[in-house]
């Protein structure tokens, strides 16, 4: 792995992890999870608003509200999972990443405390942890760092730039961390923090990211967290409504 040191003085056994999602991602919840589904993408590609398809749908099979979160990423309208697919791309060598810093790291974080995650209709990998302008590295967040280092470099990029919102607390606590654990990792590694990730996310090319409203913006993506996990997060707690 990329080089590393020390431990985080913030532990956190399992970063997204609810009680709950025993019983709300069983497999006889999933039957009723993937009729909804099947029902909101159904009012999705006749122009129906999200939340709103979501909101009906949901009502009527009386889901929680970890499902209804679950639903509503990893479900999209047939026109942008196409136009997502059509701008990913794998190849990355020579080319210099753009890291949705946040978005990439607790997914990892949560795919590595065995917390649940949801495979999406547009072939992302999306957590259900929310940041809420609140973030405190954990135990995990060493290891998260240290996977995508060493993915990036299995790649052959020539660069990666992690973006970290601004606002968010520990965002320089994380860009220091970040930039401790990838040095001489054998690419040019930069931390920014920024008011407007995602404005910026959306005018770049080889981006990491599974937001969707960059995804549907941006020149080019690949789907880093989803490799990674595949590859390298054994223990992955996947919730397949792809």
């Amino acid at each position: 792995m990329v080089g590393g040191k020390g431990m985080m003085e913030e532990k956190t056994p399992r970063r997204g992890y609810a009680e709950t999602d025993e019983r709300d991602f069983s497999l006889e919840s999933l039957k009723a999870l993937r009729k909804a589904q099947e029902e909101i993408r159904w009012l999705l590609d006749r122009g129906y608003p999200v939340k709103n398809a979501v909101t009906f749908v949901c009502n009527h099979y009386l889901l929680s509200a970890r499902q209804r979160i679950a639903l509503t990423r990893a479900t999209a309208q047939a026109g942008l999972i196409e136009g997502r697919k059509a701008k990913e791309v794998s190849a990355c060598r020579g080319e210099v990443v753009s890291i949705d810093g946040f978005n990439l790291i607790i997914t990892l974080e949560v795919a590595l405390s065995g917390s649940v995650l949801i495979k999406c209709m547009d072939g992302t990998i999306r957590d259900l942890a929310g940041l809420r302008g609140t973030y405190r590295l954990i135990d995990k967040t060493d290891a998260a760092i240290a996977l995508i280092g060493d993915k990036l470099k299995s790649m052959g990029v020539a660069g990666a730039v992690f973006y970290l919102d601004a606002p968010v607390s520990n965002s320089g606590r994380l860009k220091v961390r970040i930039l401790e654990l990838l040095a001489g990792c054998g690419y040019d590694v930069c931390v920014e923090l920024a008011s407007n990730v995602d404005a910026i996310l959306k005018a770049k090319s080889y981006v990491a990211t599974s937001d969707g409203i960059i995804l549907d913006e941006c020149s080019s993506w690949t789907n880093l967290a989803a490799t990674i996990i595949s590859e390298s997060v054994s223990g992955a707690k996947l919730v397949d409504l792809a």
